[in-house]
């Protein structure tokens, strides 16, 4: 009997089209769909296995199988290539955690939503982490609750999109369904007692007028702070050793994962126009309150807090401060698309807003003696966007034509914080930003680009895009991408590849930011300041240039096979060449004075001195960078195992990062001694060593019954964190397999209950090894690498899950 193949039209939405609405052919056969995939190209959609780049069609429901609760740690035990860590003891990056594609920085990954351009944060990181210096995008604002599925784009696609796509791509789909409702309420608590979670999600789908459809989730949630201190030992704390230190081995430091609620809402409306259109609208708000820790001031440290912070009747302690933020994030976006004639159009707007807001609490400032607050309002940033776009494409054929054009405005503003949070020696860990840190800054953009795609024979596919873009603030751009396929064996094993060029625009934040800082530097506590490129003091008495545009030469080549029908394996190799990116200056400090007492010939020291600081940073374009790996990933899925049905995932990507030609440091200072300090050995590791260089993704999954298993293998490779001065004190944490167990019971059709065991073996990073340098561990504070982290360390996380479904 022959097999029914029957075909229908459907509404794909594009991904390299920004939301261009264009038809794609679905072939049933057998109830076994052909996954349609966004492809790049602005034209027609292609399946994995015909696509001429590498994508990651990730589900709701293999994010769920990983047992993680968010959405950012849920794709980096999802896609090899991605990595996301917990950071601590690192003011607001701890309630952020920066992610980014092969190893490339926050700052090279474009995030979408439904094909729509995502703002970026208000934060910028200049904490001790991973993306150290760059601005990436809010993922904690984004509800895995609110998610159909994820497409990750692992090619440059700055031609099709613009600004920040050098890394790759991620496409969140928000859900669309209607006629049913869904409850998930979830809780947890790690093996040793600490870090208690709970929460609860609600998403609903409604009918609007006949055809039409609003899409709707709710959800909140909360978690308890971790801590995973260290200890200090005889003569490790920076040489002290007193009845104090022997009497709290731990110094009263908190570190793991802050306290943090988070509440969201995420709409998806759709309301067809006639027969080939419709309007459509979608977006969400999410609120986040957070509190992380810093350093403990000791008593010995701050001698005194007044009788402030410490009980009557009892002796000072010290104390240690909090770090609160409160995050806003706002995305909505509203258009038409359809056709007109042979041509299919879409027209959108979208405005995006991240907001910040830094209050110090549990601290002083010692200025201010016993009239200091113990709590302070320190400022804030705040980023936004407006963003125009029209896309347009038509089928000639076997041919495709496309063109669009995007019109951007964005916004960048930083605020004081209240007078005693930065007057005198200001708070205690986290001095407020000040009235001359102030900013409210705008630039415009507009981007227009064309593309084609030929199907010269059945098996031989060319595609190509040109891209123009114009910055108000630094210039012109022009960015290309070509690529192509051939299929072979009916479409069972293609070759693809591609060439292209992209950049990056330095973000508002790095050209505008600034801001005085506490930092411990050997055994003193000193105010470290950031200047603004913009600033005199950066462009004229340094003689730094203006900042201007990270340039990027990628090439990907590799193939696709589908040796038989549920077996599917890609594997691709890149090499990603970025030139002059923008980097985060290590600390300039005093060469040959003291503080107060600078010498009068060395610029710098004016600068400190006149500042009151003791070192200072900036940001400038003066690195080069080379990027190679490979991808690979297979999926197979049977239903002929038992009276089950048995999936298997494996997928695995090799990266790593080389720093090629000089580090171009700025004139005046390579002329006063500042070659080594301008981005040291410490400073290069973030972007050579700080991410795992291999990272291996195996998860089984297995249906009988009532019952649905998934047991997932994820191994971390080694991470290497270099001293800045001495490579003797260099170390290399080794590759570790986190195991992850979810085991899902259906009670009936509408109520399902999830055991989860994260880290099933309490797997941790291997210990930090001092080596006899007390800023290594930070005196014995840091039992874990922190600057360096894999995969966090909190050990095993027990969680359990009830989803009911009416």
């Amino acid at each position: 009997m022959k097999k029914k193949i029957f075909k229908k039209k459907i509404y794909a939405l594009v991904l390299s089209g920004a939301g261009t609405m264009a038809y794609a052919q679905e072939t049933v056969k057998e109830n076994n769909i052909d996954e349609v995939v966004v492809t790049t190209g602005r034209t027609k959609p292609r399946t994995i296995i015909t696509s001429a780049i590498p994508i990651d069609n990730i589900s709701a429901v293999q994010l769920k199988s990983t047992g993680q609760i968010t959405f950012d740690k849920a794709l980096t035990y999802a896609v090899p290539s991605f990595n996301s860590s917990q950071q601590t003891v690192s003011d607001a990056t701890a309630h952020f955690d920066p992610a980014d594609l092969r190893g490339l920085g926050p700052s090279r990954t474009l995030v979408l939503v439904n094909g729509k351009r995502k703002n970026q944060s208000a934060l910028i990181y200049v904490n001790d982490t991973p993306g150290k210096g760059e601005v990436g995008t809010d993922l904690k604002s984004i509800p895995s609750a609110a998610l159909q599925n994820v497409e990750v784009l692992r090619d440059g696609a700055s031609a099709q999109y613009g600004s920040d796509a050098i890394a790759g791509v991620i496409n969140i789909i928000l859900k669309n369904s209607v006629g049913k409702s869904t409850v998930n309420l979830f809780s947890g608590i790690t093996s040793k007692g600490d870090g208690f979670n709970i929460g609860a999600d609600f998403n609903t789908g409604i009918r609007v007028a006949k055809n039409g459809s609003l899409n709707l989730t709710l959800g909140y949630s909360s978690q308890n702070k971790t801590n995973r201190a260290g200890s200090t030992t005889k003569d490790a704390l920076f040489g002290v050793e007193n009845a104090w230190t022997q009497a709290n081995p731990g110094l009263g430091m908190t570190i793991g994962q802050p306290e943090t609620k988070v509440a969201n809402m995420f709409v998806n409306f759709e309301l067809p126009t006639g027969e080939t259109g419709k309007f459509y609208a979608f977006g969400g708000t999410t609120y986040r309150n957070g509190t992380s820790y810093g350093l403990y001031r000791t008593p010995y440290w701050v001698t005194s807090d007044f009788g402030l912070l410490t009980p009557k009747g009892q002796s000072y302690n010290g104390f240690q401060p909090e770090f609160k933020t409160d995050v806003y994030d706002y995305n909505l976006t509203s258009g038409w698309k359809g056709m007109f004639g042979k041509w299919s159009f879409d027209g959108s707007a979208t405005f995006g807003s991240n907001a910040v807001d830094y209050v110090v609490g549990n601290t002083i400032n010692t200025s201010l003696g016993a009239k200091s607050p113990t709590r302070f309002k320190a400022g804030g940033h705040q980023f936004s966007n407006i963003i125009g776009n029209i896309d347009i494409n038509r089928n000639f054929g076997t041919f495709v034509l496309g063109g669009g054009v995007e019109v951007r405005n964005e916004n960048y503003q930083a605020k004081a914080g209240e007078e005693a949070s930065y007057i005198g020696t200001g708070a205690e860990s986290f001095p407020g930003l000040q009235p001359q840190n102030e900013v409210n800054k705008n630039r415009q953009n507009i981007g227009a680009y064309v593309n084609a795609e030929w199907d010269i024979t059945k098996n031989l596919l060319l595609g190509g895009t040109v891209r123009y873009e114009k910055f108000s603030d630094f210039g012109n751009n022009v960015s290309w991408k070509g690529n192509a396929r051939y299929k072979l064996l009916d479409d069972k094993l293609v070759f693809r590849g591609s060439v292209s060029t992209g950049f990056r625009a330095p973000s508002l934040h790095q050209i505008y930011y600034s801001n005085v800082q506490t930092k411990i530097t050997g055994n003193t506590v000193a105010n470290q300041g950031t200047f603004n490129n913009d600033s005199q003091i950066v462009r004229s008495d340094l003689g730094v240039p203006k900042l201007n545009a990270e340039k990027a030469f990628n090439i990907t080549a590799g193939f696709a096979v589908k040796p038989f029908k549920n077996l599917t394996i890609t594997a691709d190799y890149y090499r990603i060449k970025i030139k002059d990116r923008v980097l985060f200056s290590g600390d300039i400090g005093y060469k040959t004075g003291a503080p107060g007492s600078p010498d009068t010939t060395n610029p710098v020291e004016v600068i400190l001195d006149n500042n009151k600081i003791t070192s200072l940073k900036f940001f400038t374009n003066a690195v080069n960078t080379v990027t190679q790996g490979v991808d690979f990933v297979a999926n197979y899925y049977t239903s002929a195992i038992g009276k089950g049905r048995l999936g298997i995932i494996a997928a695995f990507n090799y990266n790593e990062t080389k720093i090629v030609d000089n580090i171009a440091v700025p004139r005046i200072l390579a002329g006063n001694g500042y070659s080594e300090n301008f981005f040291d050995r410490k400073e290069q590791s973030r972007i050579t060593s700080a991410r795992p260089k291999t990272k291996t993704i195996l998860s089984l999954s297995y249906d009988i019954s009532k019952f649905n298993f998934n047991l997932n293998n994820t191994y971390f490779g080694s991470v290497t964190w270099q001293h800045a001065t001495d490579p003797a004190k260099d170390q290399t944490f080794s590759g570790k397999v986190v195991t992850d167990i979810v085991l899902t019971y259906k009670i009936t059709n509408d109520l399902k209950v999830s055991g989860v065991v994260n880290n099933l073996f309490n797997i941790y990073p291997d210990i930090i090894d001092s080596k006899g340098d007390v800023v290594t561990d930070l005196g014995g504070r840091f039992k874990y690498p922190w600057e360096v982290n894999q995969f966090g360390f909190n050990g095993t996380i027990f969680q359990l899950n009830v989803n009911y479904t009416f």
